[in-house]
């Protein structure tokens, strides 16, 4: 035997040995390091199934309920509803009206969602009035910018101030025949009997129609300053003045020597604010602010200032 030959008792024999399994290990602990390193930094998502053409669909459905008629039925409805409010009493009829009342809408966006049930749209409203009812301005048709919110089956206005005062400040009309020359004109729904004044005869000559004008709280033959006359000369304005007039008189009646001093003190603010305003939009909004200050007084919610 050759005693050069490394057996393997041989030192060097066993050190070549301990290296491999070493660096073996070493790989091993490597490549278990690198796995770790990519589990922990993997997207949470990038498993989950995702369809980009059902979350469009889904989207889609969201808008539907912001143009969808149940909904434009729903803001007419609350239109009529807080036009009512405002103007204190419901002589005219405002649900019959409500229901008489046509409504169309351009452009309905989905502007967000808040919750699942719950989104916010806004479009341009058109309301055509039913026969026999006029806005100010003898007006047939409003229209107004809204934003809107949708839960379930009620909605909540926004920037609805302006059409709102108009339809507070409804007033009525003639209505006009059903039958001119022999031919029949197509109308919307009449509203219930006794709501509109009666139709003018078939036989008689056709004449135009002249709106009912009612006046005011106060006596015109003595208005004494540029609010009083606008009042005097626009009938829907003249509405508004009576309602806020009427309103305010029920409340000195079953107010508090408090509320009655903060009435009293804030009818002036309110008469001079009035006869500032420029325009009959300015007045119009000052009386339907004026009675939401009424209300506030009276229920607690504006008190004098200490």
């Amino acid at each position: 035997m050759n005693d050069d030959y490394p057996g393997a008792d041989d030192p060097r024999g066993k050190s070549r040995t301990n290296l491999i399994v070493v660096g073996m290990v070493a790989g091993l602990v490597v490549l278990l390091a690198v796995l770790w390193f990519l589990s922990g930094n993997r997207n949470p998502d990038q498993d989950r199934l995702s369809n980009p053409q059902v979350e469009q669909t889904a989207e889609q459905d969201q808008s539907k309920r912001c143009s969808s008629n149940a909904t434009f039925d729903l803001v007419k409805r609350e239109l009529f509803r807080r036009a009512a409010e405002v103007r204190g009493n419901n002589e005219l009829g405002y649900e019959q009206i409500a229901a008489a009342a046509s409504i169309r809408v351009e452009n309905p966006v989905l502007e967000g969602e808040e919750q699942a049930a719950t989104l916010d749209c806004s479009g341009t409203f058109y309301l055509g009035l039913p026969p026999g009812v006029v806005g100010p301005g003898n007006k047939t048709n409003l229209t107004a910018d809204l934003d809107y919110t949708v839960s379930n089956d009620a909605v909540v206005l926004r920037n609805a101030d302006a059409i709102i005062s108009s339809l507070a400040a409804l007033t009525r009309i003639e209505a006009p025949p059903a039958a001119i020359g022999g031919e029949t004109n197509t109308v919307e729904p009449a509203l219930p009997a006794g709501d509109v004044a009666n139709a003018a005869s078939p036989s008689a000559q056709p004449t135009p129609v002249a709106p009912v004008r009612a006046g005011p709280s106060f006596n015109c033959a003595r208005a004494s300053s540029p609010g009083e006359d606008a009042v005097c000369q626009d009938s829907g304005l003249a509405a508004l003045d009576v309602n806020m007039s009427a309103q305010y008189r029920r409340s000195l009646a079953t107010a508090t020597p408090v509320q009655k001093q903060l009435l009293q003190s804030t009818r002036d603010r309110f008469l001079a604010y009035r006869d500032r305003c420029p325009s009959r939009q300015c007045i119009a909004d000052a009386y339907v602010g004026r009675m939401r200050e009424i209300r506030d007084i009276m229920e607690g919610r504006l008190t004098p200032a200490r």
